[in-house]
């Protein structure tokens, strides 16, 4: 089964970049096939209402979009990451979602995928909770299966994420419940 980690940020290298490292590797130890989004380095344009994807299954935005859906429509489960843009997820990562308009109006393609949701913000209480839920309203939206990290809505981490023992824990523990959740359905 494959896991796609999503980076929402557009900073090379960046705290977001990280988590997606230590999730793909919690991944891999667990024998899950692994693939990753990096908005840092992908051109993805905002969703323009045009009403094409209505009567076509291609957007006519000349962009990444196209490879990043094929990435999504191939996992079987999903985990987002976003730092916390003014209380919410990163402008890029909403430009992806609203993209992913694709997917629900061709019959539901992201439909039945598991989805979890970290975020990470500059203090414990920075917007991590409203920016998760922000993630899990786009997953709900698209008919997926939402889980949590085992007690909570998500990871919920604190820049610098390496110092972070708390979060860190958080980000684990929701990787543990995408998988798990997963392994049901084997």
């Amino acid at each position: 089964m494959k896991i796609t980690c999503i980076s929402g940020s557009p900073v090379a290298g960046g705290n977001n970049e990280k988590i997606v490292d230590i999730i793909s590797g919690i991944l891999k130890e667990k024998g899950f096939e692994t693939g990753k989004i990096l908005l840092s380095n992908k051109n993805v344009q905002p969703c323009t209402d045009c009403g094409t994807c209505k009567k076509e299954k291609d957007c006519p935005i000349e962009d990444d979009m196209a490879e990043v859906n094929r990435l999504l429509e191939t996992s079987d489960g999903l985990i987002v990451s976003s730092p916390v843009f003014f209380g919410s997820v990163s402008a890029q990562l909403k430009a992806l979602f609203d993209r992913t308009i694709l997917q629900r109006r061709n019959g539901f393609l992201l439909k039945g995928k598991v989805g979890g949701a970290v975020a990470i913000g500059g203090s414990r209480n920075g917007g991590q909770e409203f920016t998760i839920q922000a993630i899990h309203s786009w997953m709900h939206i698209h008919g997926m299966i939402v889980v949590g990290d085992r007690s909570h809505f998500g990871g919920i981490a604190v820049r610098p994420v390496e110092s972070d023992d708390v979060g860190s824990k958080t980000i684990s523990d929701t990787v543990n419940m995408v998988c798990e959740t997963l392994e049901r359905f084997k």
